[in-house]
């Protein structure tokens, strides 16, 4: 079902400052920058080897990423897996009992076809699971 560890997302309060960091200090190259209206945020995609490093800063206060900081402050907010077929996984998945925050994909960064399981499912960690977008 999972192919691959998509991306490990981070919570930035500050992505200017995230940004500079991430290129310069731990020198991984910048390959893609979006705003993700649907999930309130701006996402910066660094890559490591097949897999990427995702800074996400909220859009606003009222938004998931933004309650994410207030209580936690910046840091590890999930792990997204990458499949095949994302309908076909999260029917495995409900079918196993995990639960799930989306039951139906949406729209994520690149175009790409995203679902978030519910941490309480998944041993605390918010799990994404990502379908890429065909190019």
């Amino acid at each position: 079902m999972f192919t691959a560890i998509d991306h490990t997302g981070v919570a930035v309060a500050d992505l200017e400052a995230a940004i500079a960091h991430y290129r310069d200090a731990l020198k991984l190259p910048l390959v893609h920058r979006e705003t993700v209206t649907e999930q309130g945020v701006e996402a910066v995609l660094f890559d490591i080897g097949d897999s990427h490093v995702e800074l996400i800063s909220p859009l606003g206060p009222q938004t998931a990423v933004a309650r994410f900081l207030a209580k936690r402050g910046p840091g590890l907010h999930h792990v997204a897996y990458r499949v095949d077929d994302i309908e076909a996984a999260l029917a495995t998945l409900t079918e196993a009992g995990v639960r799930l925050l989306d039951a139906t994909p949406r729209i994520g960064i690149r175009g790409s076809r995203v679902a978030f399981l519910h941490p309480a499912s998944t041993g605390g960690v918010l799990t994404e699971l990502v379908q890429p977008a065909a190019h």
